[in-house]
Parts: C-alpha cells; structure tokens; sequence
C-alpha cells in the first residue's frame, strides 16, 4: 500500500498509524474510500496544526487536521497514538493499527451504521480466524 506522504511537505517525528477504510482494506475486510485516515503523536499533530490552520477538524472533542486526501488524528474516541501504537504492524514510513484495536474502535462508534458494518466485518473475520480450543 503506497501512501504519499510528499504532498504534506512535513516529516513526521513519529510514524503515523493507518486506521479506518485503508487499515480495513489491508486486512482484507473492504476496499477503502478516498480518504486516508491516521492518528498521529501529539506533537505531530500540534506542528501539522500550525501548518494547515484553515484544515483543523474537531469532532466531539477528536481533533484532526484534514489536507489534501489526508485526515490526521490527535484521537479518535478519545484514544491516543500511544495507547493505540502497541503491536502495529511496521511499514517503512508508518504503522498500520491491529485488528483488535481497529476493532475496539469501531465498537466506540457502532452507533453509526457503517462502523457497525465495520464492526461486524471484524468479528466475522477474528472469528474464521480462530480455531477451537483443544
């Protein structure tokens, strides 16, 4: 999955963590929208902020900055880069989120109809995936 980072003219001090539509299509769940969606360190984020002050983006107390196809997230459902980083896949230029997390928030916003879809994609998938206890 080639992401270009180039157009945000910005080096990360942390790698960003791939979650949403583009971390569903690695695990083979659905084909992602436009979009690409990541959480980032705080102190990526406070930069970026500065950056692109007319792309800033709060929803419910998650604040995000959103240029060109990117949305880039201090939090999402109140959730920070470092709680969510634990075990991410690595990849050359960012980390991509595990499938447990992805799932833990999904569940947080299941209330909206395609998290839910999300949601249940997961669950299907974890549950092909395990065997039965011996």
């Amino acid at each position: 999955m080639d992401i270009a980072f180039k157009k945000l003219e910005f080096k990360f001090k942390k790698k960003p963590l791939l979650v949403g539509g583009k971390a569903m299509e690695y695990y083979g769940l659905r084909d992602a929208g436009e979009d690409i969606d990541f959480i980032i360190s705080k102190e990526d984020y406070d930069q970026l902020a500065k950056k692109y002050p007319d792309n800033l983006k709060d929803i419910f107390g998650d604040k995000g900055v959103c240029i060109f196809n990117f949305e880039l997230w201090k939090s999402i459902r109140w959730y920070m880069y470092d709680e969510l980083i634990i075990n991410a896949v690595e990849k050359s230029e960012y980390l991509i989120i595990t499938l447990e997390k992805l799932l833990l928030l999904k569940a947080l916003a299941m209330s909206i109809p395609k998290y839910h879809e999300d949601l249940e994609l997961i669950v299907d998938k974890i549950n092909r995936t395990k065997t039965e206890p011996k």
